[in-house]
């Protein structure tokens, strides 16, 4: 049985980056083993990782900051170029 990793800000960063990338089409599920492209709800969790970059503003390390807006820039731009398709 794979060990869970302690909860962190990071691990949950990283938790909703891979749903969004799920939701973009650039991950399969692991449930289904299927891609299974879902841009309304990929909006929705990208949406909310900025509310949560909003939420947390002055309470995060450097690191965490940059980590969360490198992810959120990336994850808006994949976004982007998938809506166009």
């Amino acid at each position: 049985m794979e060990k869970i990793p302690e909860a962190s800000f990071s691990s949950l960063v990283l938790f909703l980056t891979t749903i969004a990338s799920q939701h973009l089409g650039v991950v399969k599920n692991p449930l289904t083993d299927k891609v299974e492209k879902n841009l309304e709800l990929a909006k929705y969790t990208i949406d909310s990782l900025d509310m949560l970059r909003e939420k947390t503003k002055g309470n995060l390390t450097k690191e965490e900051e940059e980590l969360l807006e490198n992810i959120i820039n990336s994850l808006k731009l994949s976004y982007a170029r998938e809506n166009k398709k």
